[in-house]
């Protein structure tokens, strides 16, 4: 009893872990400097955008868009406008998500111009060492043929700097989130220029504390194969984190939207992520020095993604572009070879029925069924330990002051009623990371966010809303204010508690008897989905174990 014991002690000591402080078991590591690449990049002075200050009494993101001559941007995904001041992206909606599930709620958008209250925006260009060569910028206002950026219609954008420098940029976009941007520079003035590629994305954080957040939110990117995750607070007070790159991609990620430029595979470049304000960020790159001869033309063609973390589109994009460990912009954590078939499995499911919250409970079913094997052993050898508890009961009361007597009469019985103590906790051991990983599924799909199931579930990816303040219509802490489905989990959990061998240790029993209470109240603040998917899974290892006990002869 004492070495099953211990393992159910580490198991549940575990599964709380797991559960409830991911972010000490698993913290984001800080990123090792890259390898350095074979050329070195260097520039007369570092890349900054335009200078954006949040302001106190912000524009709408409408007044801003009126100040500047833009253009339309429009798909199936996006609309918004790109701005000519500059060939700057900073307007952008994502139409097939909304802020809430109102009816009336306003579409997430995801870039917003400078003077806005959460300015959000892209640019690209060409850098010089030479400072009296002029280059367009932050202020240039280029000129444009095309009326509006669709799948069908692109842009080219123009401009001459009047030293013999003409530079052209063709802008195309997709039918999901995904622009295409081609950089010309034509030289007809007479001499050898150098110019350097460069491009940005500028973005403030909206101060949410990502320390303790299980999903990673804050600057990301592929440098040389090796995924980079950033955390806004390492970047505070100026500090940035550079790494020479051959391609790769790099930008900033929220929960569930995502931005970033990428470079071509080929492409040496320096890849920057720097705090450059109060509240703003950006990540940027600059590309190998490219020395354009009289009457020739130089060149460069990147990509950029601005949209939702769509793990099929990613999926697509990866394969299509060959872009480098482009799905890791969606956050499968440590349990990377079992979250994301996780989230293929439920789609595949969700696909098949139509509803999320039914594909959940299929899923839960399918996996009970995959490890019912090994249940069924635990579940034998937890019978036959609740069989013999009585004997042990005298064991330990005939041996109370021999507790080597003890252990030893123990152990002879478990041999002779050929009973593994171990075999108890393997389920419970394998649950941790099946939980983790649907955990993670269902914090980092988009496609569960604002998913309903039945009744009064409408959120699949938030906390049961039914709680006990909208039963009673009292004043409960929130903390203590649980919806209806984590009573329930807590219920399946005390009964198939009691369906276990008691720890004759009181101590332990006693702790034993409260984590039922602890879990529910602790997981009551979790996405209702995970809750669903862990009451049916306790049911159905109560109908297999109440099985195992009766075959056995346990009542």
């Amino acid at each position: 009893m004492k070495e099953e014991t211990k393992g159910l002690t580490l198991a549940v000591i575990l599964s709380v872990a797991v559960i409830y402080a991911t972010n000490l078991l698993f913290p984001h590591k800080a990123p090792a400097p890259a390898p350095q690449a074979n050329q070195k990049i260097e520039i007369a002075e570092p890349l900054t955008a335009e200078q954006v200050v949040i302001d106190e009494n912000p524009l709408t993101s409408e007044e801003a868009a009126a100040l500047d001559r833009r253009i339309a941007i429009e798909n199936d995904a996006l609309k918004g406008s790109l701005r000519l001041k500059g060939a700057r992206f900073d307007e952008l909606y994502l139409r097939k998500y909304k802020e809430t599930m109102a009816a009336d709620s306003a579409n997430i958008e995801l870039f917003s111009p400078g003077g806005t209250k959460n300015p959000y925006y892209s640019e690209f260009g060409w850098l010089s060492a030479d400072k009296s060569l002029k280059l367009p910028d932050s202020d240039t206002v280029w000129s444009v043929k095309g009326s509006k950026l669709t799948p069908e219609t692109s842009l080219v954008l123009e401009w001459n700097n009047g030293q013999g420098l003409k530079f052209v940029r063709k802008i195309s976009m997709d039918k999901n989130y995904m622009f295409f941007i081609e950089q010309a520079v034509e030289n007809n003035s007479g001499k050898n220029i150098t110019l350097y590629p460069y491009g940005l994305i500028s973005k403030s954080n909206l101060g949410r504390d990502d320390s303790r957040s299980v999903v990673h939110e804050g600057a990301i990117g592929v440098v040389n194969s090796k995924l980079e995750e950033i955390k806004y607070g390492s970047l505070k007070d100026g500090k940035k984190k550079e790494f020479e790159s051959n391609g790769g991609w790099a930008g900033f990620s929220d929960k569930y939207w995502f931005s970033s430029f990428i470079l071509d595979n080929n492409s040496e470049a320096k890849i920057k992520f720097a705090n450059t304000g109060d509240k703003l960020y950006q990540a940027d790159f600059v590309g190998a020095a490219q020395t354009i001869a009289p009457g020739s033309v130089g060149t460069q063609n990147l990509k950029m993604f601005a949209g939702a973390k769509e793990i099929k589109l990613l999926d697509s994009y990866t394969k299509q572009y060959n872009i480098d460990k482009f799905d890791l912009a969606v956050d499968f954590g440590w349990y990377y070879f079992l979250t994301k078939p996780f989230f293929y499995i439920l789609d595949f499911l969700y696909n098949f029925i139509g509803n999320m919250g039914w594909a959940i409970l299929l899923f839960a079913a399918l996996l009970r069924l995959a490890m019912f094997p090994i249940a069924n052993k635990s579940y034998e050898s937890m019978s036959k330990m609740k069989k013999v508890q009585p004997k042990m009961q005298e064991l330990q009361e005939k041996y109370k002051d021999d507790k080597v007597k003890m252990q030893q009469e123990v152990m002879a019985l478990y041999r002779k009623e050929k009973i593994n103590p171990a075999a108890g906790c393997l389920p419970v051991l394998l649950q941790i990371p099946v939980f983790f990983s649907l955990y993670k599924v269902l914090n980092i799909s988009i496609e569960i966010r604002h998913a309903p199931f039945i009744g009064w579930i409408k959120d699949l990816s938030a906390p049961d809303p039914l709680t006990l303040s909208v039963i009673t219509h009292l004043p409960i802490p929130s903390l203590l204010d649980i919806g209806v489905w984590p009573i329930l989990m807590g219920l399946t959990m005390y009964i198939q508690q009691k369906l276990n061998p008691a720890p004759t240790n009181k101590d332990q029993a006693r702790m034993f008897a409260m984590m039922p209470l602890i879990f529910t109240f602790m997981l009551g603040h979790f996405a209702s989905g995970l809750v669903i998917y862990w009451t049916l899974s306790n049911i159905l290892s109560i109908i297999q174990q109440k099985a195992i006990m009766r075959k056995n002869g346990v009542k």
